[in-house]
């Protein structure tokens, strides 16, 4: 039995260790809540109705924006899947966690949100996309993306329908907590909604803590069932005006498969809210939907991610709650970053922090109805790989997003600076700007001082390929001569 439910039993019986008398009132204990966590794959802040988006149609979630708190500057620490899920899991940076290159194996004996959440006595599950189990060295780099994860690697989650990586939404299969094979019958989205509705009402009257991990928007770009499809056909979508014209007419192309997804993933949120509701814990649940990166959609002329541009970084976060935060949209400014996620969920239930946690808990800030307090989140990509490789203009950064500005540097030192209120697309670089070279100077402190606190060098690819004795995958490893000189804007 977790250490809470014996705390409340003690309490009920009168076993109090302080002398006291205390009232009933006074001795109640607050039912622990659920928590459930969606998070879609790919989804970039901008691309939601109630973020200012006219043309994409996400009523659900433009809803619960309305009861919910939103944070205008989540931030993906490193805006690619696997870095991002194992720093979500573990609360840590990848350098520490060692997860900073897709399909590489987290660790066994990581300490987890999943694990802390079972610790405490929690129901735990996990539907979806996991993508940290990785492969074994030596064998093909994508060969354990259809493997089943042995149990001893689920960190903590017991319930269990998950897949390695999949993108094939209309083929789509997981394996259960016996290893045993099913399909998801259509669009994979769907059927995993209900399968999360399903736990819902058989777990309702425990405490659990769900995970579920949609795959889409990820490309494909074009697989979304045709009824949503056809909502987006024959419009001429609106552009963000740095997409270069050469690549306008394909962006919008795009674009349309893109919402497609996104209005699809919409309506199956809409589904869990109501399943919430008829499970009738809706009002005692967490409820977050974000997601662990963006995609460029041909902004700059590039598709996808690991850039370190807001379309790549930044990502949508709402969190409800009604019987704690109320059910009153209330907007978070300050930056949010990838390990603060994992601290912050268990500072909100109750449950000490493991201390191997490096994210900061802003859970009484949550409570407090004040702003986080946080002044920036670092953003880093210590290996670019697969479609940012190096011969694709990969390469090595750190920087910082702040409320106003984002300050990048890579191995030759300053590369972008850009005051985003003024510029909200990042289409001029201020880095050796005169009038903005105090700016600067200011974020490179702020930058170093979270590089210090991170124990983060700034090394070479190379050196934590080493240190990991990881392999690159295929030709991630090769540079072009002058490949620190590339796209430099």
């Amino acid at each position: 039995m977790c250490k809470y439910l014996i705390g409340c039993w003690l309490l009920a019986i009168g076993l109090s260790c302080k002398p006291e008398a205390k009232n009933i009132e006074e001795s109640e204990q607050p039912t622990p809540p659920n928590l459930v966590f969606v998070f879609a794959d790919q989804w970039r802040a901008d691309a939601l109705g109630y973020a200012g988006n006219t043309e994409v149609i996400t009523p659900h979630l433009d809803r619960l924006a309305t009861e919910s708190l939103v944070f205008e500057n989540a931030v993906a620490v490193t805006p690619v899947c696997a870095p991002w899920r194992a720093s979500f899991l573990t609360g840590q940076y990848p350098l520490t966690n060692g997860l900073f290159y897709n399909d590489k194996p987290l660790p066994t004996q990581a300490v987890t949100i999943g694990k802390a959440f079972k610790e405490a006595g929690y129901q735990t599950g996990y539907i979806g996309k996991w993508h940290v189990n990785g492969h074994q060295r030596g064998e093909d780099p994508f060969s354990g993306r259809n493997k089943p994860i042995p149990k001893e690697r689920r960190q903590g989650f017991d319930y269990w329908k998950v897949r390695e990586v999949t993108h094939d939404y209309n083929n789509s299969y997981y394996f259960d907590e016996n290893d045993e094979k099913h399909f998801w019958e259509g669009y994979d989205v769907f059927p995993q909604t209900d399968s999360a509705i399903s736990y819902f009402h058989k777990n309702k009257d425990n405490p659990f803590f769900l995970v579920l991990s949609y795959g889409p928007p990820h490309d494909p770009y074009f697989t979304a069932p045709q009824e949503y499809k056809d909502l987006y056909r024959d419009r001429t979508l609106s552009l963000r005006p740095n997409v270069p014209e050469m690549y306008q007419d394909s962006a919008r192309r795009v674009l349309a498969g893109y919402y497609a997804h996104c209005t699809a993933i919409d309506k199956a949120v809409g589904d869990l809210l109501k399943g919430l509701e008829d499970a009738g814990i809706a009002e005692n649940t967490i409820f977050v939907f974000t997601s662990d990166h963006g995609d460029m959609l041909m902004s700059r002329g590039v598709l996808k991610k690991q850039r370190p541009w807001d379309e790549s970084i930044k990502v949508p976060m709402l969190m409800r709650w009604p019987a704690k935060l109320g059910t009153v949209r209330r907007d978070v400014y300050d930056p949010i970053n990838t390990p603060d996620l994992a601290p912050t969920l268990l500072g909100l239930c109750g449950i000490d922090l493991p201390e191997s946690m490096e994210g900061e808990d802003f859970s009484a800030a949550l409570f407090s109805g004040e702003d986080l307090g946080n002044e920036a989140a670092l953003i880093t990509l210590p290996v670019p790989f697969h479609e940012w490789q190096f011969m694709n203009g990969g390469r090595e950064y750190r920087g910082v997003r702040t409320r106003k500005y984002t300050y990048v540097k890579d191995l030759m030192g300053p590369w972008l600076l850009y005051d985003n209120e003024q510029d909200p697309f990042q289409m001029k670089n201020l880095v050796g700007v005169p009038q903005y070279a105090q700016v600067q100077e200011y974020l490179e402190a702020v930058l170093s001082k979270k590089l210090a606190d991170t124990q983060d060098e700034f090394l070479p690819a190379d050196t934590y390929m080493r240190r990991r004795a990881y392999i690159y995958d295929r030709n991630d490893s090769l540079r072009p001569a002058n490949y620190l000189e590339l796209n430099r804007d």
